[in-house]
């Protein structure tokens, strides 16, 4: 079964610094999600607690109904797999990959002999004399020949190459589509991995600001670009997210779809409307000088 997820309130705090606060946000079951945020917006510390790395400080997390936190039904469908692989060094690939064998119920051996070969790693190495990018490789064949039911990858392509994570992408979503389940991915390479998302979740300082269908995501941001005057009344009234000025000309970047009628009047005032990409939006979005209330 593939497991929904229930995060309620959720607070995550390491001392006195609070990384995830009173943070809300539902899964559904069988889609991938791309979960984006800055250097310490508590992505990590989110996933950290659905694998049950650590418990939460505060709120509810329920993963197919249940309390994850040492739980071993939900431990043995959950895979983590981090940015720093949790692998004893003197071990070797073939043996790391057998120990994941016992321990997981839907590992594929057959499926990780061919990631092995698609990111030309050798059963008889040893981690300690892998690259950085190589490390990251073996932690994709982790993370998708076990087949785990709810599938948590965080920035897992560091050091590879733009070949090696083309060949991540391609596996991800064939063998996702094959054998469905739940996939979180956090990523800094929005942009690069964008198409993949089902729905997108963006998180700030520990806070939701988006959760939302990536297509319908895409909708909402709009540039609005021409004189500066008719920019500026144009865009009244609206959530904007920055502005840009060259001379008399200015572009000032939207939070909202618009109707037809509202691109004809932008178009009668001799303004030009384009779409905002996915990474831009984001950029917009997690700048700091907009609360997630202010965009939703």
């Amino acid at each position: 079964m593939i497991p929904s997820v229930s995060v309620r309130d959720l607070t995550v705090r390491y001392g006195a610094t609070t990384a995830v606060g009173d943070l809300t946000v539902e899964l559904a079951p069988g889609k991938i999600y791309g979960l984006l945020g800055r250097n310490g917006s508590g992505k990590t510390s989110l996933l950290s607690v659905l694998a049950a790395y650590r418990k939460a400080d505060g709120g509810s997390v329920r993963v197919d109904g249940e309390d994850p936190f040492e739980n071993p039904r939900t431990m043995r469908d959950t895979v983590f797999i981090r940015d720093t692989l949790d692998l004893a060094d003197g071990d070797r690939i073939g043996r790391i990959l057998d120990f994941h064998a016992r321990l997981r119920p839907r590992w594929d051996a057959d499926y990780a002999a061919h990631l092995l070969d698609v990111f030309g790693l050798d059963r008889r190495t040893r981690p300690s004399a892998l690259s950085r990018g190589q490390r990251s490789s073996l932690g994709v064949v982790l993370g998708l020949a076990c087949r785990a039911p709810l599938t948590l990858l965080d920035e897992v392509y560091l050091g590879m190459d733009a070949a090696a994570r083309t060949a991540f992408y391609r596996e991800l979503l064939d063998d996702y589509l094959a054998h469905p389940r739940t996939i979180v991915l956090s990523t800094h390479l929005i942009q690069e991995v964008a198409d993949l998302f089902e729905e997108v979740v963006i998180i700030d300082r520990g806070r939701l600001v988006v959760q939302e269908d990536t297509d319908t995501f895409r909708s909402r941001g709009v540039a609005v670009t021409g004189p500066a005057e008719a920019v500026e009344t144009f865009v009244s009234g609206r959530t904007v997210l920055g502005t840009q000025s060259l001379g008399g000309v200015s572009q000032a970047t939207l939070y909202g779809s618009l109707g037809d009628e509202e691109e004809l009047r932008a178009e009668q005032a001799g303004l030009s409307i384009a779409p905002v990409g996915i990474q831009d939006l984001f950029v917009h979005l997690t700048s700091g000088e907009h609360t997630p209330e202010a965009v939703r």
